[in-house]
């Protein structure tokens, strides 16, 4: 069973930068892909970036090209987001997640807990 642990949430200002991480636990091959999620206020969950475990292929939201960053670790079984240039409509729960590719959030079985993420203007 995989379990996924989120940490590095906090509150930022407009501009500033965050960093999450995600650390993997019960995986004993480095296949499928890890995303990071978040969920806005009366949305659906959306996809805000992935990567593939072998091959490191990433996939942005557009609302995060250019200022987002996702890497993997898969020596230590971790991944992580580099939030830049943050705003406000950024704030949200950010979930990491677990699964087979994609944006879907149905393709992912394994999801962390969530880290709150909050930008203030």
């Amino acid at each position: 069973q995989v379990q996924l642990v989120e940490s590095g949430g906090g509150l930022v200002q407009a501009g500033g930068s965050l960093r999450l991480s995600c650390a993997a636990s019960g995986r004993t091959v480095s296949r499928g892909a890890m995303g990071w999620f978040r969920q806005p206020p009366g949305k659906d969950r959306e996809i805000v970036a992935g990567i593939m475990l072998s091959g490191g292929s990433t996939w942005y939201a557009d609302s995060v090209k250019g200022r987002f960053i996702i890497s993997r670790d898969n020596d230590k079984n971790t991944v992580a987001l580099q939030m830049n240039s943050l705003k406000p409509e950024d704030t949200d729960v950010y979930f990491c997640a677990e699964g087979l590719y994609g944006s879907d959030p149905q393709n992912y079985p394994y999801w962390g807990q969530g880290t709150q993420v909050t930008v203030s203007s």
